[in-house]
């Protein structure tokens, strides 16, 4: 992984696990031991989505750069099917509860996607090679 995709995850996971934190903190005050388990699962659905989503556009920008905007739109609509299937299928687990499993999970999402914006506008990534500077593959 480049520096600078290892620099986009971590502005990514940060944010996002912060919002968890909060997430499970108000989930077990209002919904005691089954709420805070409900979050704590909801932050790590969307940990484990988008942070492989992020690797795995990563991966294909560095080596289809063609295919780059189509496989992002296709990750991104795959993983909220993903999640919006995972959601129908636990809604009736009575281990945790399944609402603040879902509000977490929107919370951190939308967290994970606006960091995952300001990122990509705050990286400084060349997309002109300067003369001099290619590196033998």
């Amino acid at each position: 992984m480049q520096s600078n995709d290892a620099r986009t995850l971590l502005h990514c996971v940060i944010p996002t696990v912060v919002v968890g934190g909060a997430g499970i903190a108000v989930s077990a005050a209002l919904a005691g031991s089954k709420g805070a388990l409900g979050a704590a699962i909801g932050v790590a659905l969307v940990l484990v989505f988008m942070g492989g989503g992020l690797v795995a556009l990563q991966r294909t920008a560095r080596s289809l750069p063609h295919l780059f905007q189509m496989m992002g739109l296709l990750l991104y609509t795959t993983q909220i099917l993903a999640l919006m299937i995972i959601l129908s299928v636990i809604k009736r687990v009575a281990v945790f509860d399944t609402k603040c499993t879902a509000f977490t999970l929107l919370a951190a999402t939308l967290v994970w996607m606006a960091a995952q914006v300001r990122a990509h506008m705050k990286s400084k990534i060349l997309y002109v090679e300067p003369e001099g500077t290619r590196t033998p593959s």
